[in-house]
């Protein structure tokens, strides 16, 4: 038997606090990590997932240190001192998750250039700037054997072109994130670094639930697996993308979605 887990790493995971960024952080601490931090913009949800997150170390006889820092990543100050308060607590970070994200939904006409250029501004600028300022602590961990891992997450909208909710800025940013990765990768691999991105499909989740309640049937009907994502899906590929076994995985974007990507309905304007 394999035994995958991230026994003793320290992980950071940015949106951390609710929806696919909390199923990560859980994941980290059901699965051996020393150390899980948090963020996300508000004081009270980081304040929430950490008292969650501790509760359920404590439920499955875990030792994990959960630390929050509320920090709105989209601001290049906030982001700046979110990692110099992680640098004060930790020395060293084996995987970091950079989950935070947004989504905006309108049809051309009515899409104002500015809610694009926000979406851009979290989903990409603040991924390549996280990256940027956690590679020295990322570099602390890595080894030839087992390298330190960056874990982007995109979305299979970036594998996709049959945009019917006008959700323009979201597809170019998890397209934009997914490259971004491999270019990465390549650079990193030789500081013992890997750079791998997981590219979710519709997953209950607060940002998600307003369209999946809209789309109505349409999402499972259309899955070759008939059902919408379940947090253990995500949860297991990122456990096995930050265990020692899979030191050879680099570059890659991986779609959970059950493979809906390949059975998508053409888009109807």
């Amino acid at each position: 038997m394999v035994d995958f887990n991230v026994n003793g790493k320290a992980a950071v995971v940015t949106g951390g606090t609710r929806g696919l960024g909390l199923y990560c952080a859980e994941a980290l601490v059901l699965n051996g990590a020393s150390t899980v931090v948090i963020t996300s913009r508000k004081a009270k949800a980081c304040k929430e997932a950490k008292q969650y997150l501790e509760k359920v170390a404590k439920d499955n006889g875990k030792t994990t240190k959960i630390i929050s820092i509320p920090a709105d990543i989209a601001v290049e100050e906030e982001c700046e001192n979110f990692y110099k308060q992680v640098a004060q607590q930790v020395d060293k970070i084996d995987i970091l998750v950079a989950n935070a994200g947004a989504s905006w939904g309108a049809p051309l006409e009515d899409h104002p250039v500015s809610a694009v250029k926000k979406i851009l501004n979290l989903n990409v600028v603040a991924v390549f700037h996280t990256i940027k300022l956690f590679v020295p602590l990322l570099e602390k961990a890595g080894t030839q054997e087992d390298p330190s891992r960056i874990i982007i997450m995109s979305s299979v909208a970036s594998m996709q072109t049959n945009d019917t909710v006008g959700v323009y800025g979201y597809l170019a940013s998890k397209s934009g994130i997914a490259h971004l990765g491999k270019n990465l990768a390549t650079q990193f691999a030789p500081r013992h670094i890997n750079v791998n991105s997981i590219a979710p499909g519709w997953f209950p989740s607060k940002m998600a639930n307003g369209l999946i309640e809209a789309a109505g049937e349409l999402l499972t009907s259309t899955n070759p697996r008939g059902r919408l994502g379940e947090k253990e899906d995500l949860q297991s590929l990122l456990i096995y993308l930050c265990s020692k076994q899979s030191n050879y995985i680099n570059g890659i974007v991986v779609p959970v979605d059950g493979g809906a990507h390949n059975n998508t309905p053409a888009a109807h304007f």
